[in-house]
């Protein structure tokens, strides 16, 4: 399984740490190899503003506020499409606001880095299917498997 991550820094406001593109990749083909994923993938990753992130959570969700991260998921029930150059499955788009990554790693008492792994795991999840929104098991579900990805990266969540 090879994961190809196109990542795209939208906003110059925040200097992000070195290393956070490698970051994103690891926390992505993390993901991809805990859920077996069995083919070659593709992910695109922006790292927006909160006013980019507004607008785009306006314009698909219909709720008019900022978030953490959003995921656009091309596929459907484990069908993906397929780049034909690479035929790899093309799994979706992820977006972090880095405005919300460095507010809710001060609000959780860790670095950027780690809330950058985190929501890049945490939306690489949706892009598999996973859904929180009406929590009890799934919520339960992702957050184990949140949790289980970022202590391999060596970046254990904290306890909220």
């Amino acid at each position: 399984m090879s994961v190809k991550v196109n990542i795209t820094v939208k906003q110059k406001h925040i200097k992000l740490p070195a290393g956070t593109r490698l970051l994103i990749r690891k926390a992505c083909t993390a993901t991809l190899k805990y859920e077996n994923f069995p083919d070659s993938a593709e992910v695109d990753v922006s790292l927006v503003n909160d006013d980019a992130i507004k607008e785009l959570n306006n314009q698909f969700r219909n709720i008019d506020s900022a978030t953490d991260v959003l995921s656009f998921p091309l596929g459907e029930n484990g069908e993906y499409d397929v780049n034909p150059e690479t035929g790899a499955k093309m799994l979706g788009d992820v977006v972090i606001s880095v405005d919300r990554a460095l507010s809710q790693a001060e609000l959780y008492g860790h670095g950027i880095e780690r809330e950058i792994a985190y929501l890049t795991v945490h939306s690489v999840l949706h892009l598999l299917g996973y859904d929180h929104v009406n929590g009890g098991l799934e919520k339960t579900v992702m957050r184990e498997k949140e949790e289980v990805v970022l202590e391999a990266l060596g970046l254990a969540i904290n306890k909220v």
